[in-house]
């Protein structure tokens, strides 16, 4: 399974956060390590942007030896899909780089998924069960490559969202946690929220 890992450095709310530090190694890294541990994802490439504020990405990626593609800052939507042409996936995980909490058993669990039915997506947010921080989407490559023209400006930075906004079109498989953490939030989004991931690990 192909992952592509979306990353930039020019959040408005905590600027820089992805390459922020945590026991010793950057946010971006962690991430990386921790998507990795799953048996199912053969390649990982990070998508960011072609901005002069991503080029310490960039730079950091080529550094460590890790893929990665560059394309439009606010037409996220468009790097997955320029990278899905390239590759020829059948399906592509979606994760974001400010996620150092993601579980490998979310990601094992929605890939069996989808090797058993032909689904359209495969996610964990639609309804959200687990906590903001663990999101896994698993989409089918034809689809951002039909859809992406309808998308609007919210679709285009979102990805997923025009899916959502379309449910009965599509066929989606939701992995519901045993209780519902969806309030719960572990994502790397404000600088107070790097104090308390580094309290978990």
């Amino acid at each position: 399974m192909l992952c592509i890992l979306q990353a930039r450095m020019s959040s408005k709310r905590f600027p820089g956060k992805t390459l922020k530090s945590l026991k010793g190694k950057k946010i971006l890294e962690i991430t990386l390590e921790q998507i990795s541990k799953s048996k199912f994802i053969s390649e990982i490439i990070v998508a960011t942007s072609n901005q002069h504020s991503d080029n310490k990405i960039y730079l950091f990626c080529k550094k460590k030896n890790i893929k990665v593609f560059r394309g439009s800052l606010n037409n996220v939507a468009s790097r997955y899909c320029q990278i899905v042409k390239k590759k020829g996936p059948r399906y592509f995980l979606r994760i974001n780089a400010d996620s150092p909490l993601s579980s490998k058993k979310i990601i094992d669990q929605l890939c069996k998924k989808v090797q058993k039915k032909k689904f359209d997506i495969v996610t964990n947010v639609f309804p959200r069960t687990f906590p903001k921080g663990q999101s896994v989407e698993i989409i089918r490559s034809s689809l951002i490559k039909k859809y992406i023209g309808k998308f609007d400006k919210y679709d285009l930075e979102h990805v997923t969202s025009y899916i959502r906004k379309n449910p009965y079109h599509f066929k989606i498989e939701s992995l519901k946690c045993f209780k519902d953490f969806g309030f719960i939030k572990v994502s790397l989004d404000k600088k107070n929220d790097l104090s308390k991931i580094r309290r978990v690990f």
